[in-house]
This record gives C-alpha cells, sequence and structure tokens, in this order.
C-alpha cells in the first residue's frame, strides 16, 4: 500500500454505524453470514442543476479498509457495552477484508445510477464497509463535484484550495485531496502537503498588516523574508495606496497581489491598470473572499489570474453530499448459485444484479451514453471504454490507486473524462445528466 510518509492511518473500524455489527450478529446466527455477496455503490439522483458528478475518495478508502480490524480497545468496549455476543466477538478479532473491489476510477465523471464502486466479499465482510465506505465516498465525491465546476468556470486560470478553517479538521485535508484531483492547482492545507504531495502555498492575513504600525512595514517585513516574489494582500485599508505602496517597495519583480473584499470584477479591472501604469505588468492579481463557480465564471471577464477558493468548495457548493447509497444487489443461495435481489421500496427501488459498465463514445471520441449491462458486460463497439477497474484482489491493495500516485493519476483522469463529455455542456448549465445511464439486461 502507498501512502506517505510520517502518516499512519488510523484503525476505521468504529468509523461505522452500530447497527452493522448487529446485523453481523445475526447473520452469524442464521448462517447466512457467510454467502458470497456483491454490493454496490451508486448515486439515484445528482444534486439539483447538476449535469455530471466526478468520483472522488476512493484512495482514502482503500487505505481505510486496509486498516479496518478490530483490536483490543474496539473489542473490550463491544464486550463492556453488550453490542454484540461472544461469538461476534470471536468474528470480529481475526477479521480482515479478504474480498475483491472494483470501481470507477477516482476523477472519472458519473452519472445517475452509475455502478460507481463494487464490492465482493462474504455478506459479513462486505455488510460492516457500508458506513465507512458511504461517509468517504459521499463526502469526496461531492467536494471534487464542486470543484471541477470550479475549474471549468476558472477556463484554464489556476484555483488555489483554501477552505481548512470553514470545515473538521479531516475534512479540511480530505477536501483538498479531492480538489486537487478535480484540477485545483494548490492547496493552504499542510497536512493534504504531507500525506498526498500535493502542492501548498499561502503568505499572510490581513493580521499580519494589522500587527505593525504600518502597512509599509508589513510589506517591507514580508518582502524582506519572502522576497519580491511574494504576494501582498492589499485590501486592509485602501487598496489604491497599497498597490502604490508594495509596487515602491517589491519593483517590477512584485509576484501578485490579493484582493479579498469588494466589487472583485471593478476592483481589479482598475487594480490591473494601475499596475501596468507603474511598470508591473508581470505582477499577478489573485482573488479569493467567498468564490463559487458562478462568482468565478463572472470574474472570467476581468484580469484575474488566480482564484482562492473556501467556504464554497469545502461544503460542495450547495450539494455537500453526493447522495450515494450502498445495496446488496447479488448473493448467493445455498447452493452456491448467485441471485440477484432488489429493494423495490417506493422511490428507492434498486436494480438487482452484478453490474458492467460502459462509456458509449462516437468517432471523435465524445461521450453519448453510460451503458450498464446487469450480469453480463456490454458489447464494446471499438470506440467505447470500460469503466470499472480492479482496487483490490482477494483483500490485497493493487498498486496505483492510493498515496501521492493515486492522486496524480486522479488528476489526470479528471482531465481525460471532462475531454470525453458532450461540447455542448456548459459546465454550469442547468439541465438533465450530460449522458443518459442505460440498464441492458439480458
Amino acid at each position: 500500500m502507498s501512502t506517505s510518509a510520517g502518516w499512519d492511518h488510523p484503525r476505521t473500524s468504529f468509523y461505522t454505524d452500530h447497527y452493522e455489527l448487529t446485523m453481523l450478529q445475526a447473520s452469524l446466527h442464521s448462517g447466512a453470514a457467510h454467502r458470497r455477496s456483491v454490493f454496490e455503490a451508486f448515486a439515484r439522483r445528482l444534486p439539483d442543476g447538476r449535469r455530471y458528478g466526478i468520483v472522488a475518495g476512493t484512495g482514502r478508502l482503500l487505505e481505510g479498509i486496509a486498516n479496518f480490524r478490530f483490536g483490543e480497545a474496539e473489542l473490550d468496549f463491544l464486550e463492556r457495552t453488550q453490542v454484540v455476543n461472544q461469538e461476534t466477538l470471536e468474528y470480529l478479532a481475526n477479521y480482515k477484508f479478504s474480498g475483491d473491489i472494483w470501481g470507477y476510477a477516482e476523477g472519472e465523471a458519473y452519472f445517475p445510477n452509475s455502478p460507481i464502486l463494487v464490492v465482493e466479499a462474504s455478506f459479513a465482510e462486505a455488510c460492516m464497509l457500508e458506513t465507512y465506505l458511504l461517509s468517504v465516498l459521499n463526502h469526496d465525491t461531492a467536494i471534487a463535484s464542486a470543484a471541477s465546476r470550479m475549474v471549468s468556470a476558472a477556463g484554464g486560470r489556476p484555483c488555489i484550495e483554501m477552505g481548512s478553517r470553514r470545515t473538521h479538521e479531516e475534512a479540511a485535508t480530505a477536501s483538498a485531496r479531492a480538489a486537487i484531483i478535480a484540477g485545483f492547482d494548490s492547496t493552504s492545507n499542510l497536512e493534504a502537503g504531507i500525506r498526498y504531495g500535493v502542492k501548498t502555498v499561502g503568505t499572510a492575513a490581513h493580521s499580519f498588516t494589522l500587527l505593525h504600525d504600518t502597512e509599509r512595514e508589513a510589506f517591507e517585513a514580508q518582502i524582506a523574508s519572502l522576497g519580491a516574489g511574494t504576494s501582498l494582500l492589499v485590501d486592509t485599508y485602501d487598496v489604491e495606496k497599497a498597490v502604490r505602496t508594495a509596487v515602491e517597495l517589491a519593483g517590477p519583480q512584485l509576484g501578485a497581489v490579493r484582493l479579498d473584499s469588494g466589487d472583485l470584477v471593478a476592483q481589479a479591472q482598475w487594480v490591473r491598470r494601475l499596475l501596468d501604469d507603474l511598470g508591473n505588468e508581470h505582477t499577478k492579481i489573485v482573488v479569493t473572499s467567498d468564490l463559487d463557480e458562478y462568482a468565478i465564471a463572472a470574474l472570467q471577464s476581468a484580469p484575474v489570474d488566480s482564484y482562492g477558493v473556501g467556504t464554497s468548495l469545502v461544503t460542495g457548493s450547495g450539494a455537500p453530499t453526493a447522495s450515494m447509497v450502498y445495496k446488496l444487489v447479488s448473493r448467493t443461495d445455498d447452493d452456491g448459485n448467485f441471485v440477484s435481489v432488489a429493494k423495490a421500496a417506493k422511490n428507492k427501488a434498486s436494480v438487482g444484479g452484478r453490474k458492467y459498465a460502459l462509456r458509449k463514445l462516437d468517432e471523435r471520441g465524445t461521450a453519448t451514453a453510460e451503458v450498464v449491462g446487469v450480469d453480463h458486460r456490454p458489447e464494446d463497439d471499438g470506440n467505447d471504454r470500460p469503466l470499472l477497474q480492479q482496487f483490490m484482489k482477494n483483500g490485497e491493495l493493487l498498486p496505483g490507486w492510493t498515496g501521492h500516485e493515486g492522486v496524480l493519476r486522479a488528476r489526470q483522469r479528471h482531465a481525460d473524462s471532462m475531454a470525453e463529455l458532450p461540447p455542448v455542456v456548459n459546465r454550469l448549465q442547468r439541465g438533465e445528466a450530460a449522458i443518459p445511464t442505460i440498464y441492458e439486461e439480458h
């Protein structure tokens, strides 16, 4: 397993719900716990107005499954609180996932009913993963989906993730990772840097300016310490005066000025003219201040060089969960033969059977549909692309899906997947999913 040096992944077995273990106990009692089972994670719908989603979190999830074990502390708690009986405790003491996992690669676009993750193992092994699996995929996929829209709206200008102070500390690190996968250039989060090898950036906040007796003294200190190529925050007091002072002190080598308030479009325009008039044609303009994809799109006409995004990103820009579910779709009977099973509840029905997914591509390489074969592989017409990759085999992680390598591969997959979507799809345009998901049954 590839993880970052200096970070030990925590044991994950208690990132779950009580009823996962009571189901285990009851299935051990009935004898059905060891039936081979196939579970599927999917989303019945996209958030309102979204036309695609981006898969993220799989690498984190795989690392977590490898550490999904029950140690002495967990077993003592379960025995003391009588969550499960002795037979179940004995089973959990030796638990280690030994099944197979397939799924859409991180960075891949998905649509309603895409079989994003397929888990095959005994019922006992697979059912306990439900809560942990969904918490990781629902969070990271929501962040990556929002980040992808922001990157698209930015039109090639870099986006910086800086939302750590707006969410839980572990969610902040996961959000930074998901944003990088979806095309963000860098993050302010140092923990993401050490865990996943991603680029971190940052200079100074308003408090640094306020600390000093004058803005000039603050700028002088920052330039002397960090170099003329630093980024100076110029809206603590008077923006025009700050820009003039910054140029006077750093000269044409000044790296960037950051705007964090006011009418960003109008302000960026006249700050650009001022910088050019002062001879700083190469000094960049960075904007922050509660940006989302719509604000970024509105700034397309402004001479902005990069965007810093915080709150809206780490909350999924209005869709903080991907609404994925994890359903049993097939299991063996007493004779060892697989039987399709499905939930039939109103508005929550599922489709039984093991799924295989293929993205239909036309002669130009543009996606036209997602075809999901039920208990069979859809036929490839020659231009099409199978979507399910194998991540784990017999409980062992296959190489390339975790750690820094996994993030890099996912980032490239995001770029490739976006290139497949129909050109007519405006990333912020409201409407139905960009392509349909078609079930193909025998």
